[in-house]
């Protein structure tokens, strides 16, 4: 029996994959991201590094056992590797909550969260997964945090950074006849 997918799993999975790290290529090390960029099938490891912090919610989506295209219908501008497209994404998929952060949504382990002008001065530039919302303080797993191109739990004020978030229901099952969903691995 296949266990269903929930934002509790989600969390312990972004958690895990979060700390393990995974890193792009830094100093003297080779990447360790392929599992990642592998699910996006026209990426390579070098158009991901430093741009994969979207592919990795992807990866821990698909490693927690919802099922989900890497370019569901609803992502106009790009595909699931990008922030844009995990907004197009839950603003165009009835059964997924988009929260924007004037609504007052109180987070929860397991929901993305939308970040603006994190890193580059831009809207859309960063994603994660809440891991816990607590005074203030938001604590997520996030991937290729910029600096440091790689992954790891950060803790960020819910300030004006934030954009929205995004709730995937549990057990959500994108389902179109047709599209190859991705199955969760046994990557590290």
């Amino acid at each position: 029996m296949i266990e269903k997918a929930t934002r509790q799993k989600l969390a312990q999975v972004a958690k895990q994959k979060a700390t393990l790290p995974f890193h792009g290529y830094l100093e003297g090390q080779e990447p360790n991201i392929g599992p990642i960029v592998r699910l996006f099938t026209k990426w390579n490891l070098q158009e991901a590094d430093r741009l994969w912090c979207a592919a990795f919610v992807y990866y821990c989506c698909v490693e927690a056992g919802f099922t989900i295209p890497y370019r569901p219908k609803e992502c106009i501008t790009c595909n699931l590797a990008g922030c844009s497209g995990w907004e197009e994404y839950a603003m165009g998929d009835s059964q997924i909550e988009y929260h924007k952060k004037e609504e007052f949504f109180t987070p929860k382990p397991g929901d993305i969260v939308l970040y603006d002008r994190v890193f580059i001065n831009q809207e859309h530039d960063h994603i994660g997964i809440v891991l816990e919302a607590k005074d203030g303080i938001l604590t997520a797993a996030e991937g290729n945090i910029f600096d440091e191109n790689t992954s790891g739990i950060v803790n960020r004020p819910m300030d004006n950074h934030i954009r929205a978030y995004i709730r995937i229901p549990d057990g959500y099952r994108y389902d179109i006849p047709g599209i190859d969903t991705p199955h969760p691995s046994k990557h590290p």
